[in-house]
């Protein structure tokens, strides 16, 4: 599946949704939308339809400026931390790398291993 957008990630429907928005629905859900964690919310005639997330599907929220990825829950990369000064640069290096890789394989970006 292609990546699609969502116009936020709550756990409670808008007060006044537009035809056609789509929201991630994250816990505690809530409202039209109480036990409907991790689903994709539509509004559609104005009613709610729910799309179940599978696994390896992707999304990039608006709000949150980020893609997220279905793997048993929504996942997101986190940003490493950048190396600082020290006396050993080499290893602020690769363990910065080494973070940004492992960030990049949580979202699917680069595989977890080889064929």
């Amino acid at each position: 599946m292609h990546a699609h957008a969502v116009k936020a990630s709550q756990p409670a429907p808008p007060a006044s949704p537009v035809e056609a928005d789509c929201y991630r629905v994250t816990a505690p859900a809530t409202g039209a939308w109480a036990s409907r964690e991790d689903s994709i919310a539509v509004a559609i005639a104005g009613d709610w339809h729910f799309v179940a997330p599978r696994h390896g599907m992707a999304i990039f929220d608006r709000a949150g400026d980020c893609l997220l990825v279905f793997r048993s829950g929504w996942q997101r990369a986190q940003a490493p931390a950048a190396p600082t000064g020290g006396a050993v640069v080499d290893a602020e290096a690769r363990a910065s790398l080494t973070a940004l890789i492992a960030a990049l394989k949580a979202v699917g970006i680069l595989a977890a291993a080889s064929p």
